[in-house]
C-alpha cells in the first residue's frame, strides 16, 4: 500500500519573500513589514492591481485576497504592498522539493502551494510515520515555513487531510482507513471546480461521506452534463484509491541509494568523506548482491537551513568499485559548502547496468580484461577532472562520405555504435586529413585519373592510379552541412612511391544542365602508408 504525504504551506508567498529577504540580508529583515505592519501582495489582472496574499495584519483590518486595491486602501491607508513575483516563489518551491528529498526519493511539486511526497517503503529511515511527520513539520518551521501535513494512502485523501481536517498540523490516517477519515470533511476536499460545488451544495450534499452513501448510478443521473458527473466520480475514486493518480516526481527514484542523518548538522569537510566511505561501502555491496554496476552516482548535502549540495561523477564502464568511485569524488567534494550545517548525506546510483563477477585468473584473457578496467579507470579520472567533453572516443557512423564515417562522443556516454559491422570497401588511406585540400590536377582526359598534380606547392608525377571510387552525395542527412556533389576517388602513386587518395568532386557532364554548377575541383583526403 501506498502512503503519500501532502504538504499545504499555508502562507508559502509571504514566507518565501521573508525568507528570501533574511537570506540576502540577514536577521535584521525580521522587521520588515511582512510581519511589522499591514502588509499584503498584490498582482495585476485585466480588471486592474488586486490583492493577491495579506498578512495577518492586513486581515485583520478586513483586507482579503482577490479585494481591489483601492478598496483595500480606503480601509487601511498604511497597507504596504509589493508585486507578486510567481516566477521566484515557483523556483523557490522546486528548490523545496528538491530539499523534501531527504525523506524519501519520489517528491512532486502540487499546484503553487504544496508538495506531494511519496514515502512508501522509506518512512523506517527517520524512525517511522510519526516521527517523519513530526521531523518534517519542525524543520519547515525552522527555516520559516508554516505547513500543514497530511498522511494517507492516496494522494487525494492526502490533501484532503492536509488543507481540511482540523487539529494538528499533521494529520496521520491508518493505512485502509481513507474513507472514514474523510467522511466528515466538505465537499472542497475532492478538488472540484466551483461551479460543480455549487451543483453539489444544491442538490443538498455537504460531505463526502454523504456522497460515498448515494449509489453511483443514481449520482452521476443527478447532473444534467454528463461532464460533471464524471469529474465527481472520477475525484470520488481517486480519494478512496479506485483509480490512480500517479505523482509525476521532479526526478526518476534512483536504482539504488543510501542516506545517513546526524543528530546535529556537521560543518567540517572531513565528515563528508567519511560519510561518502560508508555510503559507498553499502551502495556497492548491494549492487555486488544484484551483479549490477553504476555508470552515474549523485552525492547530495542536505542543509539544515533548507538548501541542497550535490555532485556528480560518471564512469565509462560499470563499477562498483568502492575505492575507485571515492577517488572520483573526492576532488570534487572540496567544492561542497557546509554553510550552517548538514544533517543529512544521501549517495544514488542514476543509472545502473549489469556487472558479472569478476574473474581471478592468470590466462591472457584475464590479463586482457583487467587491462580494459585500467584503461577505463583512467578515462573515468580524466573525464571527471577535465570534463565530460574533454575525453572522446570515435564510433563507426552509418555513411558513405568518408569525413562522416566516424563521429566523436564523450567517453563517459552509454550505449554503443549504431554500426556493428563495417561493409566491405575499398582501401583507404592509414592517415585521412581533416578536411580535404585543394590540389591542381592536370588530367588526360576531364573525369580520367591525374598525371600530374601540385598539393602544397609541392609538384607529383604520377606513374600508377586505381580507380575512380564513385561515391554520390547523401542528399537525406543534412545534419553533417549542405550536401556535397558526386566524388570520383582514386588511389594514384607518384614517381619517388609515394601514394595518396585524391577526389574529384563534380562531373563535367552536368555542366550544360545548371549555368548556376560550378566547375568540377580536386582534393586531397589522406595518405596511404
Amino acid at each position: 500500500m501506498k502512503r503519500i504525504v501532502s504538504v499545504w504551506l499555508k502562507t508559502f508567498a509571504l514566507d518565501h519573500l521573508k525568507w528570501q529577504r533574511r537570506s540576502s540580508r540577514g536577521p535584521a529583515c525580521d522587521l520588515h513589514p511582512v510581519e511589522a505592519d499591514p502588509f499584503a501582495l498584490v498582482c495585476k489582472d485585466a480588471s486592474g492591481v488586486r490583492i493577491s496574499a495579506p498578512n495577518a495584519i492586513a486581515r485583520k483590518g478586513g483586507v482579503s485576497e482577490g479585494m481591489r486595491l483601492t478598496d483595500a486602501r480606503a480601509l487601511l491607508p498604511t497597507l504596504v504592498t509589493e508585486i507578486r513575483d510567481f516566477e521566484a516563489e515557483a523556483r523557490a518551491l522546486q528548490g523545496l522539493a528538491n530539499w523534501c528529498r531527504r525523506y524519501a526519493p519520489v517528491v512532486s511539486v502540487d499546484g503553487v502551494d504544496g508538495l506531494w511526497i511519496d514515502i512508501t517503503g522509506a518512512a523506517h529511515l527517520c524512525g517511522g510515520e510519526d516521527a517523519l511527520l513530526s521531523d518534517l513539520g519542525k524543520r519547515l518551521r525552522t527555516i520559516g515555513f508554516a505547513s500543514r501535513l497530511g498522511l494517507a494512502d492516496t494522494p487525494g485523501a492526502a490533501w484532503a487531510i492536509a488543507r481540511f481536517h482540523g487539529g494538528r498540523e499533521a494529520q496521520s490516517v491508518p493505512s485502509g482507513d481513507v474513507k472514514t477519515a474523510l467522511s466528515l470533511l466538505p465537499l472542497a476536499a475532492l478538488r472540484l471546480d466551483p461551479d460543480v460545488l455549487l451543483l453539489l451544495r444544491r442538490f443538498g450534499f455537504k460531505t463526502i461521506g454523504a456522497l460515498c452513501e448515494i449509489p453511483r448510478a443514481s449520482l452521476y443521473r443527478r447532473f444534467p452534463a454528463g461532464e460533471a458527473g464524471e469529474a465527481v466520480l472520477h475525484r470520488l475514486d481517486q480519494v478512496l484509491g479506485l483509480a490512480s493518480e500517479p505523482i509525476v516526481p521532479l526526478q526518476a527514484a534512483p536504482d539504488y541509494f543510501e542516506r545517513i542523518s546526524f543528530p546535529d548538522p556537521i560543518l567540517a569537510t572531513e565528515s563528508f568523506y567519511r560519510g561518502l566511505h560508508e555510503l559507498l561501502c553499502r551502495l556497492c555491496r548491494r549492487m555486488e548482491m544484484d551483479h549490477k554496476g553504476a555508470t552515474r552516482l549523485t552525492f547530495a548535502a542536505y542543509h539544515a537551513d533548507g538548501g541542497v549540495s550535490q555532485v556528480s561523477i560518471a564512469t565509462a564502464r560499470p563499477s562498483r568499485d568502492a575505492k575507485h568511485l571515492e577517488l572520483l569524488f573526492r576532488d570534487r567534494i572540496e567544492t561542497l559548502n557546509p554553510g550552517f550545517g548538514v544533517d543529512v548525506l544521501i549517495l544514488s546510483a542514476d543509472a545502473v547496468a549489469r556487472l558479472g563477477t569478476d574473474q581471478l585468473s592468470l590466462s591472457r584473457g584475464a590479463a586482457m580484461e583487467r587491462a580494459r578496467v585500467d584503461v577505463s579507470s583512467l578515462v573515468d579520472r580524466l573525464s571527471n577532472r577535465l570534463g565530460a567533453g574533454s575525453v572522446q572516443r570515435i564510433l563507426l557512423h552509418e555513411s558513405h562520405i568518408p569525413e562522416r564515417a566516424e563521429i566523436r562522443v564523450p567517453a563517459l556516454r552509454g550505449g554503443a555504435s549504431a554500426v556493428t559491422r563495417c561493409p566491405s570497401k575499398p582501401p583507404r588511406p592509414f592517415r585521412l586529413l581533416a578536411r580535404p585540400e585543394v590540389v591542381q590536377v592536370l588530367a588526360e582526359v576531364p573525369e580520367g585519373p591525374p598525371l600530374r598534380f601540385t598539393w602544397r606547392r609541392v609538384a607529383h608525377r604520377v606513374v600508377r592510379a586505381e580507380g575512380p571510387e564513385r561515391i554520390g552525395p547523401e542528399w537525406w542527412d543534412q545534419s553533417f552541412g549542405p550536401v556535397h556533389r558526386t566524388r570520383d576517388y582514386y588511389r594514384v602513386e607518384d614517381d619517388r612511391g609515394r601514394r595518396f587518395w585524391l577526389f574529384r568532386e563534380g562531373l563535367y557532364r552536368d555542366q550544360g544542365s545548371s549555368k548556376e554548377e560550378p566547375l568540377p575541383t580536386w582534393h586531397m583526403h589522406g595518405l596511404f602508408a
